[in-house]
């Protein structure tokens, strides 16, 4: 049976709709208030890097074999005849040199970022001078590609040569990714526009995607992880200067 509507129960009934109401538009103000919680980025925008931040992180690849030459160097020195040298760590580090920086680090840089430097007569005479060193660099690797093997390391003259080709390589390369790092990488962002410098990664990632499959990049900091543990070089503590 329905119940009578009472005029106590009504009056209630009309406060109790009349408070509703108005706390509406304070629960609206609170949710306005509210601090906007913070947005997580999807996976893919986790990953994204800058085409500067790109290079450089592959500079540290390069770095790294420079590490593992100057290891190299250090055992031919020291044992006259490279005895403790392993001959695959220099054949594979060169390997690396030549598939994941020259063939493609430096294409990138070749194809992407100095023309657009010439176009904007910008750090030019830099950008030949790089430009020059890419050549000499796929030199030397030629040399050291041909000379690392165990044959040739017990060869005194052939074995002078290797050491000749490491030097020459680390030499011209520290000087040459600073420089790159600290002079031109700054400088894109100076000569090109947002759009077309976010475009520019979108284009790296692709070639990389496209010349190594997923996470490239990280395949190459594996294998020269393997090639210090091989050394002995890995471990990072032994470089700490003794107190």
């Amino acid at each position: 049976m329905t119940q009578a509507v009472t005029p106590d129960r009504r009056r209630f009934l009309q406060a109790t709709l009349a408070l509703g109401a108005a706390a509406l538009p304070a629960r609206a103000f609170l949710a306005a208030a509210e601090p906007e919680k913070t947005k997580v980025p999807a996976e893919k925008d986790q990953e994204d890097v800058s085409p500067a931040e790109d290079l450089m992180r592959e500079h540290g690849v390069l770095k790294r074999v420079l590490l593992v030459y100057d290891e190299a160097l250090r055992r031919l020195d020291s044992s006259g005849e490279g005895t403790d040298l392993p001959p695959e760590t220099i054949a594979d580090s060169a390997g690396i040199i030549r598939t994941f920086i020259e063939d493609y680090h430096e294409k990138l840089e070749e194809n992407f970022l100095f023309p657009r430097f010439r176009k904007a007569h910008t750090l030019v005479d830099l950008v030949d001078v790089l430009t020059a060193q890419h050549q000499a660099g796929r030199r030397v690797t030629d040399t050291t590609i041909r000379l690392a093997n165990a044959k040739s390391i017990r060869d005194a003259r052939e074995r002078k040569q290797l050491g000749d080709s490491l030097r020459a390589f680390v030499r011209m390369y520290a000087p040459h990714e600073a420089r790159e790092d600290t002079v031109l990488f700054p400088a894109l962002r100076r000569i090109v526009s947002a759009h077309e410098y976010d475009a520019l990664g979108d284009q790296f990632e692709d070639e990389e995607h496209r010349r190594f499959g997923e996470d490239g990049f990280e395949k190459y900091v594996d294998k020269i992880a393997g090639i210090e543990k091989k050394l002995g070089i890995y471990d990072l503590t032994q470089f700490t200067p003794k107190a």
